[in-house]
């Protein structure tokens, strides 16, 4: 493994998850706690970016504190893996940290994980394991099962049933029961994220946020971002070399990538200028807020890459990986398939987009060569470690794939004996 990135969420054991299998539970219980101490500090690191870097910019971002995963099995996995008898499953904790109840009255199980234990792990952790059928063992506890392939219909012969995204459990035959996951989010902004998990002292944040909360994310920004692995019509992914005025991995390769942002989801209040954002108006709007989630990375490869919308397929969340070098910040990945080729996307990209000013170059690796990425490999250190969170969930999904298309080889050759 990589000390810079780890995976927090894998959501490909189910070929990904779409727009309405994603949820969101705002609550101003998410966002960072403050003291005064520490808003001076953040002041204080803001107004010297600013005076070094006068194109930055301050707004409003998603904090992500926690998530939660139900299904209408009722088998329920803790975040370890292991499995509960129970149909409901409860995970009770001190006030600032996440606290999920299963519901038995829905008849679902919840398969309860946090931040802190994944990001504790990687702190801890040596890291001297790179290979992707032993990383696999150790993360993708929730085991493949029909799944639809990456950009491509239902295989030939299934029905839609058969190809719906399954979480492994006691299911009756037949029954194809679909995740649903929870987001929970409260506000934070990106002066917020420079001041704490960019910061210095973003260890010493993280045991204050133990000692005086219980809560080592406590006093972070912790911001959600999200990524595409974009995918051309001649099965080539896309990926950008970040410019030198850009604040973070600069010169480094990364996937299109960016923000949610909270003013999207304001839009039409009357009066609501970014620094008025507050978690009670988006409260109302908790629908918009995961259409944003999933429309902001296909505009941020529009506007990076300089790809039509119209090229775009419907994005697919392959899970959510944390990037070290910022305290464990998190990003939501996805999957993205194009209409174009690779020669029709590089075209577009040199005519320049809204945000061309934030790259400098575009690259494209076959899929065989995004499989074999790793550690060893000279383009490893070239990747920024959201693009290597990236990768890595894109290997998930594509091996999970190739496993799936095994099983179904092998039935197909015990049914024709």
């Amino acid at each position: 493994m990589d000390s810079e990135v780890s995976v927090l969420l894998q959501c490909t054991a189910w070929g990904g998850l779409l727009e309405p299998q994603v949820q969101v539970e705002l609550s101003a219980r998410f966002n960072r706690r403050t003291e005064p101490a520490l808003e001076r500090h953040i002041e204080e690191v803001w107004i010297e970016r600013v005076n070094r870097e006068p194109w930055l910019f301050n707004g409003a971002k998603f904090r992500l504190h926690s998530y939660s995963i139900t299904s209408t099995s009722l088998t329920c996995m803790d975040g370890a893996g292991d499995k509960r008898d129970s149909p409901s499953c409860i995970h009770e904790e001190e006030e600032g940290l996440q606290k999920t109840a299963g519901s038995a009255d829905h008849g679902r199980s919840n398969v309860l994980t946090h931040q802190i234990n994944e990001i504790n792990k990687v702190v801890h952790e040596q890291h001297n394991d790179t290979d992707l059928i032993s990383y696999k063992q150790r993360a993708g506890y929730l085991r493949p099962a029909h799944t639809p392939s990456l950009g491509i219909g239902p295989p030939s012969g299934r029905s839609k049933t058969e190809t719906q995204p399954c979480l492994q459990g006691d299911v009756s035959e037949g029954e194809a029961p679909t995740p649903i996951l929870t987001l929970r989010l409260g506000l934070t902004c990106y002066r917020d994220f420079l001041g704490t998990n960019w910061s210095q002292r973003s260890e010493e944040l993280r045991q204050r946020g133990e000692a005086e909360f219980g809560d080592p994310l406590a006093l972070l920004a912790q911001p959600l971002g999200v990524g595409g692995v974009l995918c051309t019509s001649d099965r080539k992914v896309v990926l950008i070399r970040r410019s030198q005025k850009v604040a973070e991995a600069r010169g480094l390769l990364d996937i299109p990538g960016g923000h949610p942002e909270p003013k999207a989801v304001c839009e039409g209040l009357a009066g609501v200028t970014e620094d008025k954002i507050r978690v009670e108006m988006l409260q109302q709007r908790q629908e918009a807020v995961v259409r944003e989630l999933f429309s902001s990375v296909s505009a941020e490869i529009r506007d990076e890459v300089n790809v039509p919308l119209r090229s775009l397929g419907e994005p697919m969340l392959m899970g959510i990986a944390l990037n070290h070098t910022s305290a464990g910040r998190p990003s939501a990945e996805f999957y993205i398939s194009c209409s174009l080729t690779s020669a029709e996307v590089q075209e577009l990209y040199w005519k320049g987009g809204v945000e061309a000013h934030e790259s400098t170059d575009i690259v494209f690796l076959r899929e065989k060569e995004v499989l074999q990425l790793d550690q060893h490999s000279p383009l490893w250190s070239e990747l920024c470690p959201s693009a290597k969170g990236a990768v890595l969930l894109y290997q998930l999904m594509l091996s999970n794939q190739q496993d799936r298309s095994n099983q179904s080889q092998i039935s197909l050759g015990e049914m024709s004996r």
